[in-house]
């Protein structure tokens, strides 16, 4: 069977991914498809740092800017929608391209995992829900942190008991945390043959100064009043987890100074761009580029070598 080619390009926020993969889709007739969790969300444009019109340069993108922060999202409905748009750019003649700093989504979709659930034990199910009710959420939450303390953040961010429950089920039914299960269900070979480019710094400060001004900008352009507005709403647990918004919470609150707050939002920035780094260089098959000891022109000339037999 021939492989479908896809490129991708990755690595943490604020290293560049939007303007190289933008580049590389005008020189190489491609098409993006974003991976990334939170800009899938309508009227989250300034904590996401959706791409405006003018970044797009006329380079569809999909998969960006189509639910409303009330709706759910998962890896696994992302790859449900991701495979079919892959195999319609590759019909149509053009190179899928995808773009995007959630690990998890980039690495299932490309590695072909399966997402059927798990049989699970009723009695295990049971006894967890009596669990949750004798201790609270907190406690859950902590158990978690012992054993895949990623999910424990993500978790606590929304809170939400049916998710919380499912992550410690699965962990005892398995003795793997719901990501490693992921990755071990995957059944099929992978359809595509993939180039994948990253962005990195060898030094992290400089990526650190690179998320702390685009945190100013943020605020500049309106980061507080959308923050007003998505606590003003119903929204779902999967869009509360964005960074951007509960950092700012406590202003909003009126129990924190504003730059206390700010100060917050970046060093929670910092650290998720740590954590995706963290996950990125665990795939060997990943080019890296270093954003601080190569200008723009020379990272677009050498991924443009790299994915030119794509």
């Amino acid at each position: 069977m021939c492989k479908i080619p896809v490129a991708a390009v990755v690595g943490p926020t604020a290293s560049g991914k939007t303007a190289l993969s933008v580049e590389l889709a005008l020189r190489l007739n491609g098409e993006i498809i974003s991976a990334d969790s939170m800009q899938v969300y309508r009227h989250m444009d300034i904590a996401t740092a959706k791409p405006a019109e003018a970044e797009k340069k006329g380079v569809p993108h999909y998969l960006m800017d189509f639910l409303e922060p009330s709706e759910e999202f998962s890896v696994a409905r992302f790859c449900e929608l991701a495979k079919p748009l892959i195999a319609d750019i590759h019909g149509r003649g053009r190179l899928p391209i995808i773009a995007g700093g959630t690990g998890l989504y980039v690495d299932s979709l490309l590695g072909n995992v399966s997402f059927t659930e798990s049989d699970t034990d009723s009695a295990l199910r049971s006894g967890l829900q009596q669990e949750l009710e004798e201790k609270g959420l907190d406690a859950m939450l902590e158990q978690i942190r012992g054993f895949d303390p990623d999910s424990a953040e993500r978790l606590s961010a929304g809170r939400n008991p049916k998710r919380i429950l499912r992550c410690i089920e699965v962990y005892r039914a398995t003795g793997m945390t719901q990501t490693q299960l992921n990755i071990a269900q995957t059944a099929l070979p992978s359809p595509y043959h993939a180039v994948k480019i990253g962005l990195t710094a060898a030094n992290r400060d400089f990526l650190y100064g690179r998320i702390n001004r685009r945190v100013d900008i943020m605020l500049e352009n309106g980061l507080l009043d959308e923050a007003r507005a998505f606590y003003g709403a119903q929204n779902g647990a999967t869009s509360a987890a964005a960074i951007g918004y509960k950092e700012l919470l406590p202003y909003l609150r009126g129990e924190l100074p504003l730059d206390e707050c700010v100060e917050n939002l970046k060093r929670a920035t910092r650290r998720y761009a740590k954590r995706q780094l963290t996950w990125f260089r665990r795939d060997p098959e990943i080019h890296w580029f270093e954003i601080d000891r190569m200008s723009f022109d020379e990272i677009l000339g050498s991924a443009l070598l790299l994915l030119k037999d794509l």
